[in-house]
């Protein structure tokens, strides 16, 4: 039997040279799992980007199956949408993996955008690995958008049709804009046809290729952690950083536990609520789309209320979309607005922390009024988050160089 065994040992690693002698697997498993040294003292906070990578995957397999029995028709699209969920062999429980993993999908960015932020890891030297990593925010957004127009209820028509008029209010160029996206002088066929082929091509290859583009800038400067400090300025003899410790097996072991954790939540709400109230899957959204019938009360699903509040904040259409617009590209400048010289937040002053928290609050409150009616009480409520909501970014810019700073330890606790 160890004869046997040592037999196959010795298979396996001729076939692993043949392998490596004609494509790098070895050598990109030890530059990036096995010899890539992470901060050993990661904690919660880490865990998002790789429970995101892991959703992505889910929904690109499960946005395969259900693309097999999908009709990208105005007179079909519903219907087949039923259909799945009737008639399909386990088809209810794709279309539902799929819509919650949209939203899950958001709250995991989220979370991690909010982490760069606790600890400065959109920082120098990762500039370059933030804004990979809004140039992926920016097509979770367009690919979420042109997803939940393709059910082809009522919110997703009436959603649609207030999204893509917000383009008619740029000048000039704005009606042509509009019929561009629209394919047609109507939300129709050729909307549900364009953005089909958005949906489940050209969206995914580019969140694809920037999601490698985003984990090269990573394993290019190595990780951040909840110090601040950057661990390859302290190495041993041999090299290695000596608060670092091999991705593999002891984070890729991390991972896997909170990745079971996470299966275990999403579970739960798969098979148990998978509506959320009307949270994940709005209730007009169950009737078919109908040009004649307005929904009472429309807005976007929850990931871009914030967003639609800043523009019903403003009165004017034009300012109102300027100013959405601008609340999104403004988060794409945050390496060159906080100029603070530590980049934890556990080392800044107890300003730094209040106004971080201010914009937490502001962002969440905003989403919460965005899901709201929009009563005169309510859009002012919008205009004072607003305020806040901004503001963040100007006193950031001339706060963060003048708060004052706890001492940084030259390595990282535990």
């Amino acid at each position: 039997m160890a004869k046997f065994a040592d037999n196959m040992a010795k298979r396996a690693g001729a076939f692993m040279n043949w392998v490596d002698e004609r494509l790098p697997v070895t050598e990109f498993w030890d530059a990036h799992l096995a010899k890539y040294y992470a901060p050993k003292n990661f904690n919660f906070w880490y865990y998002m980007g790789s429970l995101a990578l892991l959703v992505l995957v889910m929904q690109i397999f499960s946005g395969l199956y259900l693309a097999m029995h999908y009709k990208p028709s105005a007179t079909e699209a519903f219907a087949s949408v039923e259909y799945i969920m009737r008639d399909v062999d386990w088809g209810w429980m794709i279309r539902y993996m799929h819509s919650t993993g949209s939203s899950f999908f958001f709250v995991l960015i989220y979370l991690h955008m909010f982490r760069s932020l606790l600890y400065g890891s959109h920082r120098k030297p990762r500039e370059l690995l933030w804004l990979f990593g809004m140039v992926l925010y920016l097509l979770l957004m367009a690919e979420a958008f042109t997803g939940y127009v393709l059910p082809w209820g009522q919110m997703s028509y009436w959603g649609a049709q207030v999204i893509i008029n917000l383009f008619g209010a740029i000048p000039e160029v704005g009606e042509t804009l509009t019929q561009w996206i629209r394919g047609d002088y109507f939300l129709s066929d050729a909307t549900l046809n364009r953005f089909f082929a958005f949906h489940v091509v050209a969206f995914p290859l580019g969140l694809i290729g920037f999601v490698v583009l985003h984990l090269a800038a990573l394993h290019k400067t190595g990780s951040n952690n909840p110090d601040g400090i950057e661990i390859k300025k302290n190495k041993g003899a041999d090299g290695i950083p000596l608060d670092g410790i091999p991705f593999h097996p002891y984070y890729t072991v991390k991972d896997i536990f909170g990745v079971a954790l996470f299966l275990i939540l999403f579970a739960a709400v798969l098979f148990i609520w998978p509506e959320v109230g009307g949270l994940f899957l709005e209730h007009d959204n169950f009737v078919p789309a109908d040009p004649l019938v307005t929904p009472e009360h429309i807005k976007p699903v929850w990931y871009f209320t914030p967003f639609y509040a800043i523009l019903k904040a403003v009165p004017d259409k034009l300012m109102g979309v300027i100013t959405m617009g601008a609340s999104v590209v403004i988060l794409v400048f945050i390496p060159w607005l906080d100029r603070s010289p530590v980049n934890s937040i556990r080392y800044k002053s107890v300003w730094d922390k209040v106004l971080l928290g201010f914009f937490a609050v502001a962002f969440v409150r905003l989403g919460m009024l965005g899901m709201a009616e929009g009563t005169p009480a309510q859009v002012w409520e919008m205009r004072l988050w607003t305020t806040v909501y901004f503001m963040y970014f100007v006193m950031l810019y001339f706060m963060s160089p003048r708060s004052k700073t706890k001492p940084v330890p030259d390595r990282v606790t535990h």
